[in-house]
């Protein structure tokens, strides 16, 4: 019977062994084994990730209320957070995913918008999550940066 107990518990090391170090509900095409990118690097020099594939995790923050193609993710900094923006309609993240841990990866964006490029997104998002938008708050040019994410790992 011992003998059969510490058989029992090698083979449950060895299934704790072989699983992923971040189980979860699968969005897209998951995540890689890649190393984790810490959002407070990806902004202290955003330009040298440009057009680079990055993973990043923390804490989802926002979720699209509308179609769920994004999440604002919180960095390892207070008050940071990054968009994970995805295809619409190829992955929907549910507003259940707010306040749950996620890892997600996809290619790091830059995006430079006029003012008025800017002031229209703001106006989207405003929209979005049915708040009310001031054009005088947008001052000028923007600069986005976001992940275009392929997939992710919710837990």
């Amino acid at each position: 019977m011992k003998t059969f107990r510490n058989v029992l518990a090698v083979a449950a090391l060895v299934v704790l062994a072989a699983a992923p170090a971040f189980a979860g509900t699968k969005h897209g095409k998951g995540v890689s084994d890649a190393a984790t990118v810490k959002i407070s690097e990806l902004m202290a020099a955003p330009d040298s990730y440009v057009g680079k594939v990055v993973k990043v995790e923390g804490l989802i923050t926002e979720v699209c209320p509308m179609r769920g193609c994004w999440i604002e993710v919180a960095g390892d900094k207070e008050f940071q957070t990054l968009r994970v923006k995805v295809e619409d309609g190829v992955i929907v993240f549910p507003m259940t995913d707010k306040g749950k841990k996620v890892v997600a990866e996809g290619t790091f964006k830059k995006t430079e918008l006029t003012k008025e490029q800017a002031i229209e997104r703001a106006k989207h998002e405003a929209e979005e999550k049915g708040k009310t938008f001031d054009p005088a708050s947008i001052q000028g040019p923007v600069t986005v940066y976001q992940l275009q994410g392929v997939g992710a790992v919710v837990e």
